[in-house]
């Protein structure tokens, strides 16, 4: 992973949830810090994780962690600004990023290698892939960063996956933390569910 950033998305509300989603508990820490633990088990050069909503309490939460903490002060205007905000705070010198959101606190490091080798071989972007199903994180190389930078509204960067099909790779894992997302309560508890087998296994 050299020369790889991680970019952990730590801003939003958390309406659906009914606030307070990312310190919500499970196992023993919050889920911001569960998400934030994956990506700094990547391998890579740098973590930097943006807040917005819940600046200083998700601070708090990542207390310890080796990573680097910055606030999106228009977090408000939806995901595309903590993006941009995310992406604007990386290493100069950075050859990629791969792309966490920070309700999804399952997603195995493990698959980050791959998708920064399925990156640069693409050259644009990867994305893993579950029983057909894409997931995140999502890996970025550096051409994409511009594009990054002009996104807006309360997207993500779907639309420029789809915009570019011949330059994104598509990662095969069995790991179904690429696809679960905390929205709910009751995500939570599927979360928890896993959560709990996987340190069975």
């Amino acid at each position: 992973m050299h020369g790889w950033s991680a970019l952990v998305l730590a801003g939003g509300a958390g309406r659906r949830f009914g606030g307070g989603k990312l310190l919500a508990d499970l196992a023993g820490a919050p889920v911001i810090r569960r998400a934030a633990e994956a990506a700094a088990g990547g391998g890579f050069a740098e973590v930097v994780v943006v807040t917005g909503a819940q600046d200083a309490p998700v601070r708090t939460a990542l207390q310890g962690l080796a990573c680097r903490i910055v606030h999106a002060p228009d977090w408000a205007n939806g995901m595309a600004a903590t993006l941009r905000t995310g992406v604007a705070a990386l290493a100069p010198d950075a050859r990629g990023v791969c792309v966490f959101l920070g309700d999804m606190p399952l997603v195995p490091g493990g698959v980050c290698p791959a998708l920064a080798e399925g990156a640069e071989r693409a050259g644009y972007a990867a994305r893993p892939r579950f029983e057909g199903n894409p997931g995140h994180p999502v890996a970025f190389t550096r051409v994409a960063f511009a594009d990054l930078m002009a996104l807006q509204g309360d997207k993500g960067a779907t639309a420029l996956l789809a915009g570019r099909p011949d330059d994104v790779a598509y990662i095969d894992t069995a790991e179904t933390g690429v696809l679960l997302d905390i929205d709910t309560p009751e995500d939570l508890a599927v979360a928890a569910r896993a959560w709990a087998a996987a340190a069975l296994a």
